[in-house]
């Protein structure tokens, strides 16, 4: 039970990490994509904030559960 947990936790925030470098990326190359955002900077610092909370999970996690 616990390593499907951990294992669990670790795919989702990969994944979460992957969204968020997904949606940069998108903003970047296609900015007409997302229209209503005209602060385009302030949404990509958003974004990297995203995934630096997902990394520091992932650290976390891998740090104190030997993942």
């Amino acid at each position: 039970m616990k390593d499907n947990i951990i294992s669990a936790l670790k795919a989702s925030f990969e994944a979460s990490i992957q969204k968020h470098k997904l949606n940069i990326d998108i903003m970047l190359n296609k900015p007409m994509a997302i229209h209503e955002h005209t602060d385009f900077m302030g949404a990509v610092e958003l974004e990297l904030a995203q995934i630096a909370e997902y990394e520091d999970k992932l650290e976390a996690l891998t740090k104190y559960f030997n993942v």
